[in-house]
């Protein structure tokens, strides 16, 4: 990255241009470019030329010597600082922290379990349960646009002031480096920041070993939403009758933001580097991995006798023709015959 310096929002729309400079491409050998080449086929690694992006997971930020040799890199990794909290239920721990009057869950990953054992044993030997937190943000979208999402950080480690040049001293607290597609996503009203996986030879490798439902899992992508008020490019929205050519594509865009809990989103605060046309290699799941994923699960879930989901659409017809046809719901419960209406009585001459 040229620079680290953040470059505030003052520059008008038209003012700013977008850069085209595309990163360089990884060294690899034959037998690597060949097996990219099939991927990407397969639509799992990403082409320069699509022109909307499917979903992703968990962001690798710290061993930028994975990456391919690119100074733009999908990332997503900021400071919190809270109340830790440690509770045991059935025999099950459960994790959170507590920022202002809300309450997040604490999540980690199987290679960050030394930072999270750590953190415990910090609050246990001080008895300070305020803490400074390294994470990145997990937000879980559902299908409705008007639920909000899950929102959840993953522990990479803590601050306690022991090191210099690292990312705890770069932000300040609430603050995030984000990295990504800037686009707008079918289940978020707000436009979001797409943090994808970053393409590796190592990762292609375990993709290609990787049944269909742990390549999912392993692609999928974090999407996060984000206020950008007077945004120097617009967000990216697919339009489904517009044709292919017609449709663009979203920019990379590597920004500074601050999370706000009351809205459960990240707030634009200053640019680390202008925007991209062009963005770093990533992978995503292809569509017949995401079907194939989806069919076992329901198969699983079927075996267990567990319904996939709620039932979707009107109710299937059944019983009489009459139940059939009626559309209004009894207020009573009908017993023996009907009453008889009451004869009409006879007009009177006059």
């Amino acid at each position: 990255m040229a620079s680290t310096e953040p470059i505030k929002n003052k520059p008008s729309k038209t003012a700013v241009p977008l850069e085209s400079a595309a990163p360089k491409p990884e060294q690899v050998d034959d037998n690597t470019q060949n097996q990219v080449n099939n991927l990407e086929k397969d639509e799992v690694v990403s082409k320069e030329e699509q022109s909307q992006p499917a979903p992703q997971e968990e962001n690798k930020t710290e061993n930028q010597s994975e990456t391919t040799d690119s100074s733009a890199l999908f990332q997503a990794i900021g400071i919190i600082t809270g109340k830790v909290n440690f509770t045991l239920s059935e025999d099950k721990e459960r994790s959170t922290i507590t920022i202002g009057n809300k309450e997040y869950p604490l999540l980690y990953a199987s290679r960050k379990q030394r930072a999270y054992d750590a953190l415990k044993k910090e609050i246990e030997a001080t008895g300070e349960s305020i803490q400074r937190l390294v994470v990145y943000p997990n937000f879980t979208h559902f299908p409705g646009r008007d639920q909000p999402p899950n929102v959840s950080f993953q522990v990479v480690g803590f601050d306690k002031g022991r090191q210099d040049d690292t990312i705890s001293q770069q932000l300040q607290d609430m603050e995030f480096k984000l990295c990504g597609l800037w686009q707008f996503i079918p289940v978020c009203r707000t436009p979001c920041i797409s943090v994808f996986k970053n393409f590796t030879k190592e990762r292609l490798d375990h993709i290609k070993q990787s049944e269909p439902a742990r390549k999912v899992k392993f692609m999928k992508a974090s999407h996060l939403p984000l206020f950008w008020r007077d945004a120097l490019v617009p967000p990216f929205r697919f339009n489904p009758k517009a044709p292919k050519e017609e449709q663009g594509r979203p920019v990379f865009i590597q920004i500074k933001a601050k999370f706000v809990p009351h809205r459960d989103a990240f707030e634009f605060d200053s640019l680390l580097e202008l925007p991209q046309e062009k963005p770093p290699r990533f992978l995503k799941a292809s569509k017949d991995d995401k079907a194939t994923a989806m069919a076992q699960k329901k198969a699983a879930l079927k075996a267990a006798g567990k319904d996939f989901g709620p039932p979707r659409g009107k109710p299937t017809a059944s019983g009489s023709s009459a139940e059939r046809t009626f559309k209004g719901k009894p207020t009573k419960d009908f017993k023996g015959k009907p009453l008889e209406m009451p004869k009409p009585k006879p007009k009177t001459q006059q």
